[in-house]
């Protein structure tokens, strides 16, 4: 990955980074940063409990580090709502509208559409491996043991498997 692809983004990565302060990341491994609207309005809905990362998404939308995407065809998030949310929806029907084959999703259900919809998915854990491998953090473990502590939740086996990949001790 050389070259810098852009990339649609779903809304729990974007919380997970946040949470560990790394969005930046998003900056350092791609080009242009976009998420549906969904997206933003999940990010933004109204809560005394973050403000901060709220103030934050705003931040990074108004210096166009984030890039909102009005997505054309609601009738086909409408259509396959409830198998996903709208979030995730609007990632997958963005990224098919917009020509672009590599989305940030966590959920596994919606990885597993997106790939039906042969859209590439990396998730937050492959972003900190990603990261990981292009020097711009020297661990994965201690990221996703930050992310835990801030209840984003991996499985055993996941963390594991991450740690292997990474080379580092499990």
């Amino acid at each position: 990955m050389d070259e810098k692809i852009d990339i649609i983004c779903n809304t729990s990565p974007i919380i997970g980074l946040i949470s560990i302060d790394r969005l930046y990341l998003l900056w350092d491994l791609f080009g242009s940063i976009i998420i549906p609207e969904a997206v933003f309005n999940e990010l933004c809905a109204d809560s005394v409990n973050h403000q901060d990362e709220i103030k934050r998404i705003k931040e990074c939308v108004n210096s166009g580090k984030i890039i909102i995407y009005k997505v054309k065809n609601a009738d086909t998030v409408k259509a396959l709502y409830g198998r996903l949310h709208f979030g995730e929806l609007e990632v997958i029907v963005g990224a098919k509208e917009l020509g672009i084959d590599f989305a940030i999703i966590d959920e596994h259900a919606a990885r597993k559409m997106a790939s039906e919809f042969l859209i590439d998915t990396i998730g937050v854990l492959g972003i900190l491996s990603l990261a990981k491998t292009k020097g711009l953090i020297n661990l994965v473990k201690p990221e996703m043991d930050k992310l835990i502590s801030k209840g984003y939740r991996i499985s055993d086996k996941l963390y594991n498997q991450i740690l292997a990949r990474n080379n580092e001790v499990i």
